[in-house]
Parts: structure tokens; C-alpha cells; sequence
């Protein structure tokens, strides 16, 4: 399982970098690799507004459809479009090229209630030997 470094992650897959006054969030490497083959991405308008922990977007894969949900409350500034037509992308690198949005987070204090990359590979790793997703 691949980490970011300098990401935070949260207990429903998620990770969110912060570069400045904006952050980029898209599913782990851990939840790609669960997903399967992605088949589509069904993301939010650029201008929406999330509250942490709301439902942003879809990820289809031939296994399942996953909810994607927000790691800060924020504002939607950009949408990953080459995911249209190449949604493998979230496959191939879910920590590049494979981002699902960008967003100006409003409460920047939320990054401290997110998980470490060494905490999650431990979340991660306790789900797995309880026989979790």
C-alpha cells in the first residue's frame, strides 16, 4: 500500500494535502486498490460547499460504487476533468494524477483531526485483521 507523505488521511479512505490556502483530496491507494477497476468518477461543481464528512462524489468501479466524502469542510475550487474520460487514472495514481477535487478549506483546524499516514497504514492494517473492507 502506497502512502503520501505529506497527506492526511481519514477512516473512510480519503486523503487531503495542503498546498497554501488550497487543498487536494482524492481516494487512497488502500481504497483504489478495494474499488477495483474505476469506471467513473461522478464529481461536484466547481463553487459547492462541503461540510466535513459530507458525501462529495462518486467513485464506480466494476465491484461497487464508493461515496467519496469531504477530509475538511471546504469550497470546491476545481474538479480533476481528465477523470471524464479516463477514470483509471484514481487507479494508476491516486496520489497524482488520479486527485478528485481541489477545495479552500474553511476551517483549517479540521487537518488536525485527520490521520497521520503512519496512523492510517495502522487503521488500515487493524480493519485488515478484522477482516474489514
Amino acid at each position: 500500500m502506497k502512502l503520501d507523505p505529506k497527506a492526511r488521511y481519514t477512516k473512510t479512505h480519503e486523503w487531503v494535502r495542503l498546498n497554501g490556502t488550497e487543498a487536494t483530496c482524492g481516494i487512497t491507494d488502500y481504497a483504489q486498490a478495494q474499488l477495483s477497476d474505476v469506471v467513473y468518477v461522478e464529481l461536484p461543481e466547481v463553487g459547492e460547499s462541503f461540510s466535513q464528512g459530507d458525501a462529495f462524489a462518486v467513485v464506480e468501479s466494476v465491484k461497487a460504487a464508493a461515496d467519496c466524502y469531504m477530509p475538511m469542510s471546504g469550497q470546491i475550487t476545481a474538479v480533476n476533468q481528465a477523470l471524464t474520460t479516463s477514470p483509471e487514472l484514481v487507479n494508476k495514481d491516486p496520489y497524482g494524477e488520479g486527485w478528485l477535487v481541489r477545495f479552500r478549506p474553511t476551517n483549517p483546524s479540521e487537518w488536525d483531526s485527520l490521520m497521520t499516514p503512519e496512523e492510517y497504514e495502522k487503521f488500515v492494517a487493524e480493519e485488515e485483521a478484522k477482516g474489514g473492507h
